[in-house]
């Protein structure tokens, strides 16, 4: 599937601290002035900045939205249902010396969209960088880590960089998703927002918590034109057989990956279909007039996708949408 490119959605996103946050640069500077952990920097529009790397939110967000999975479904392969794997122990020799379908299909929930040694990611998240730099308010703190056994100190002390305020924008792509996928990826961005999970270093001693502001939300379908109201798919039968060529729907239609795929194709990898939902977007042309695009915009709309692809998310799951 990641040679074709059926559907993308791209959430833009601004992040901002309700405390304390740290993302630890990985290395110590040999400059004495400097506290003994420092956030990490960049060069971003001509000057040094902190920022939150999509490394460090890809990892907080997959480790959540397996969490989410697992609750739900299981830690364990099973055929019905969803299940979650535990990324660093799972040798996946249940996918050896199988084609890509079946290994998409045999994969965990988690790394169908997150990725694997196995196959690419789905999923991928860009740094997010500071709207503007002179609202950002960069602190210094010290520590002391305690003993457990006497209550005396055992580390320390020692001081650390933290920002306590400021916005961070950042985007969330997903390619060839399908609705259940962007239904979980609302529900982790809604428990990240409510708290339930954090950023960086000192989680447990209650940093890291941020809220998530939804600025926008666009779905594409570039193998597809708008004529009369209706999303069209492109066919190009000669070539690819596996597209059907009367596919076509409403022109406010959210759609995953399996509407654009035969009944064969999306049952070889597993794909849901139908899957889709109906809303209140009405479709537009892309930039240079070919592909077809909706777009959310606003903390309200952008709630709306959401709330429909977990709809999606619930059917998955056999419970009431």
């Amino acid at each position: 599937m990641h040679k074709r490119f059926v559907n993308h959605c791209t959430i833009e996103l601004t992040i901002s601290p309700c405390g304390p946050i740290l993302i630890k640069s990985g290395k110590e500077g040999a400059d004495p002035t400097k506290p003994d952990m420092e956030f990490v920097e960049t060069y971003h529009r001509g000057g040094k900045s902190i920022y939150l790397p999509g490394s460090s939110l890809k990892g907080a967000i997959r480790a959540h939205a397996e969490r989410i999975v697992r609750t739900v479904g299981s830690d364990k392969p099973s055929s019905k249902g969803v299940w979650a794997n535990d990324p660093l122990n799972d040798k996946r020799e249940y996918l050896s010396g199988k084609s890509a379908p079946e290994i998409y299909k045999l994969s965990c929930f988690t790394d169908q969209m997150f990725g694997s040694t196995e196959i690419a990611s789905r999923v991928r998240i860009e740094d997010a960088y500071p709207v503007n730099r002179a609202q950002l308010k960069i602190e210094e703190r010290n520590g002391v880590a305690i003993d457990r056994v006497f209550g005396s100190v055992a580390v320390g002390p020692f001081n650390y960089q933290v920002c306590t305020a400021g916005d961070f924008k950042t985007k969330i792509h997903l390619k060839n998703f399908t609705l259940a996928q962007l239904g979980l990826i609302g529900l982790v961005l809604r428990d990240l927002n409510d708290g339930w999970f954090g950023l960086g270093f000192a989680k447990s001693r209650g940093m890291g918590t941020v809220t998530v502001q939804y600025d926008s939300a666009t779905v594409q379908y570039p193998g597809c034109v708008l004529e009369n109201e209706q999303i069209k798919a492109i066919a190009f039968q000669a070539v690819r057989s596996t597209i059907a060529s009367d596919q076509q729907w409403s022109h406010t239609m959210l759609l995953g990956a399996g509407e654009f795929l035969d009944a064969t194709e999306a049952g070889n990898y597993g794909f849901p279909k139908p899957d889709r939902q109906e809303t209140p977007v009405a479709a537009a042309a892309m930039p240079l007039g070919f592909g077809v695009q909706l777009v959310w915009t606003g903390q309200i709309q952008v709630a709306d996708l959401f709330e429909r692809s977990v709809k999606a998310w619930s059917q998955l799951l056999g419970v009431a949408a």
